[in-house]
Order: structure tokens, then sequence, then C-alpha cells
């Protein structure tokens, strides 16, 4: 079969249609070695397993050209993979695309508009080329999703008027045409200033909010922290960590700093806490299951001046780093 990549350029590819995922009844996306390698040997997602939970804000992270664009290529059925099968919303694909995509919204690589139309006429012609919208339902569905984005005083301004925010604010509201119970969105903040990046980080928490899954792409550590509950890392095609943001992060730490740390580091062994350190009058250890009120209480009982106590974790920069050895964007 002959296909369309997303640089334009034709390629062989034959897909394997392997059984649809097990499991995936309580996941909104899912894969199973999902693989695409483009004409000319370039092996863009080697052998991926997502396993997005319904309900999440699933961060899908990575530098630029580790393989994000392409994923979510296959998965809205865009592209087709080279190997491995995937399930959206419990249906497989792509046999049961046409039951699965009408409830998914996306944005992928940004919003293209008619610049010289109102915001109102843009998303018209948007739902007008959706075969299952219904027409009758039009404006007050394109006024609802206007209304949901923050831009339904803007309606009619025309879309080179806009700022970057609402631009991107529009682009999000295409996906919102229509009932949705899936909204995958590629980059939503790339390129726009503070303010800008704040209203659309503010507006996928509402979505998320109505029980929407949200599957999220960025390389921007700082708002996927703020916003997601589950993050999956790419690095050159392959996906090296996938489950809950905390969990990433890792399990909190304590270090107390005390004149007293001989005793300070016998009393925290004997609470059972791991990997107890002294350097100086710091006294570092894992925290685990312990809450840090409870530690600090039992070190004053035992005689230990607290001067201060932190529950310090490696941040999401340092465990991308320490997963992928590459430099990312932060801001």
């Amino acid at each position: 079969m002959r296909v369309h990549d997303e640089t334009g350029v034709d390629e062989m590819s034959s897909p394997a249609q392997p059984d649809t995922p097990s499991a995936t009844a309580d996941l909104a996306l899912a894969s199973s070695g999902l693989t695409k390698r483009f004409r000319g040997g370039q092996l863009a997602v080697d052998g991926i397993d997502l396993a997005v939970p319904t309900g999440a804000v699933y961060g899908f992270l990575g530098p630029n050209g580790s393989g994000k664009t392409t994923t979510i290529r296959m998965l809205l059925g865009l592209i087709q993979p080279t190997q491995g099968s995937h399930a959206v919303l419990g249906l497989p694909m792509p046999d049961a695309q046409d039951d699965a995509l009408p409830l998914v919204g996306s944005l992928v690589e940004g919003p293209a508009f008619y610049p010289h139309l109102s915001g109102r006429a843009n998303l018209a012609r948007f739902d007008a080329a959706d075969r299952t919208a219904r027409r009758a339902t039009a404006p007050e569905r394109i006024d609802r999703a206007l209304d949901r984005v923050g831009l339904l005083a803007a309606a009619d301004k025309r879309y080179k008027a806009y700022s970057l925010g609402m631009k991107q604010r529009l682009g999000i509201a295409t996906s919102l045409l229509q009932p949705r119970r899936l909204v995958i969105l590629d980059e939503p903040t790339n390129g726009l200033d503070p303010q800008g990046t704040r209203e659309v980080r503010n507006l996928i928490r509402e979505i998320a909010a109505d029980g929407i899954t949200v599957f999220v792409s960025s390389h921007l550590l700082a708002e996927v922290e703020q916003i997601c509950t589950h993050v999956g890392v790419m690095r050159t095609g392959k996906l090296v960590y996938q489950g809950p943001l905390a969990q990433l992060r890792g399990q909190a730490g304590l270090l107390v700093r005390t004149p007293r740390p001989e005793l300070a580091a016998k009393v925290l062994a004997e609470l059972g806490l791991a990997a107890v350190a002294q350097n100086g009058q710091r006294v570092t250890a894992e925290l685990g299951a312990m809450l840090p009120e409870e530690v600090c209480e039992r070190l004053v009982l035992a005689g230990v001046p607290v001067a201060g106590l932190e529950t310090p974790r490696r941040s999401l920069e340092d465990e991308f780093v320490h997963l992928t050895g590459e430099g990312f964007d932060v801001d």
C-alpha cells in the first residue's frame, strides 16, 4: 500500500494488523509495538506501548524530533503504522475509526485559518467539513465552542487581528465543536507569550475538569508539571518512561538541618528511613511513607534540635535528563 508521510514523500508500507491490545477498556489510548519507519529507512517511532488512562491529562514529552508528532498522526489515522496496533477509546484502529474518531478532538501542528475571516466564520467552515456534524445545530455549537475557549466576545473579529493566544484557543475550539471524550493537542503552547500560555493552560484544566481525557504533546516541562497527571517520555522514537507524574519525580527525600547530626541520623535510622546520610550539619534520607511532621515530632522528642526540615523532590527536568541524557526546553 502507498501512503503519504508528513514530509510529502510517498512510501511503501504494509502495516501489520495484530489483535487489538488487551485490557484497553479503561484506557483512552492504547498501543502495542506501534512502529513507523519512513521510506529511506528512518525509524521515527520504535515499538511503543502507550497506555493513557481514561480521564487523565497525559503529557507526551520529548525533544523536537523524538517521534511525538509522528505518533499522534498514527493514533489519529493520518498515517499508517509500519508495525503494531492501537486502539482509541477502546476501539481498534483503523477498523473502528468511523466510530472512534468523531469522539476525538485534535489540534496537530498548529491551527490553520483564513486570516480575512472572523473566528466564528472560520469555525463554521471547519464544522461544515465534518460529515458527522448536524447543520441545524451548527450556530449553537459554534457559539458554545467559542464561549468555552473565551472567544465569544471576539467571535466576529477577523482572525488576523487575534493575538497568538487567541489563535491557539480558536484552534482548540475546533476540537470542541462536537461532544468529545478525548482531546489530543500537539504543542498547544508552542510560540506563545506568558499570557497566551497561561490562557491555554487554564483551558486544558477546564476541559479535563469535564471528564474529557487530554493527551498533550509538549517539550515545555514547566507546562507539563502544572497540568498533567500522567506522562510518557520519548527519546529517539522510543518510549523510555510512562506513568503517573508523581512517580516519575520519585519519592520525596528528607533533609534535616541540625547541630546534632549524629543523633538525628540515629533517630532516622531507628524510624526505618532508607539511605540515611550525614554531611556536616545536614542529614538526608528517603521519606518513604512517613509524614514529614511525624518525623519532625520524633526528632524533637528524641532531643534533636531541628533548625530546618525539608522534603525536596527531583525536578521534572532532572528526571528527563536522567532518562534521556538530552537537553530540554524548560521555559
